[in-house]
């Protein structure tokens, strides 16, 4: 019987298993830029043009993230990881993970503008990707686990 030779060591070579999670996490990851990336633009012109003509910023942000976040919902429910039960509570878990986003982006309106003095315009684009790295997270584990990472044994199956 002839040995199989491969480009990469055995201990690095991923099993079948480990290549189908990563190839999950790769079109998970994709998805949720691609939801991300077009709401963000959109809330983001928006903040910028409500800031522009009469909304303070914190007010703009507060707003804009919770139509943001509605929206979101459903493109990441459906788009990024398919997730077809337990509306009721993905729906609960989402507003837990945003309330926390929330006060991320907050904290960072707070320090970096008020006390700090950095303008609102750029501490807000740059909390787009923090909060949306810890969305990421908190989505793929606690709002939308799958069948494997199911909190307390729930499934999305």
């Amino acid at each position: 019987m002839a040995r199989q030779v491969s480009a990469w060591p055995q201990w690095q070579t991923p099993d079948v298993a480990t290549q189908r999670k990563l190839n999950l996490l790769a079109r998970q990851l994709f998805s949720y830029a691609f939801v991300g990336i077009a709401s963000n633009l959109a809330g983001y012109l928006a903040y910028l043009l409500i800031t522009g003509l009469w909304l303070p910023p914190k007010l703009a942000m507060s707003i804009l993230y919770a139509v943001g976040a509605t929206v979101g919902y459903f493109g990441n429910k459906k788009l990024t990881f398919s997730h077809s039960a337990d509306v009721m509570g993905s729906a609960l878990r989402y507003v837990i993970a945003h309330l926390i986003g929330y006060g991320i982006n907050l904290t960072l309106l707070i320090i970096f503008v008020d006390q700090l003095g950095y303008p609102h315009q750029w501490v807000q684009a740059i909390a787009i990707f923090c909060v949306a790295g810890y969305l990421f997270v908190a989505f793929k584990f606690f709002v939308f686990p799958s069948r494997q990472s199911a909190p307390r044994g729930k499934s999305n199956q």
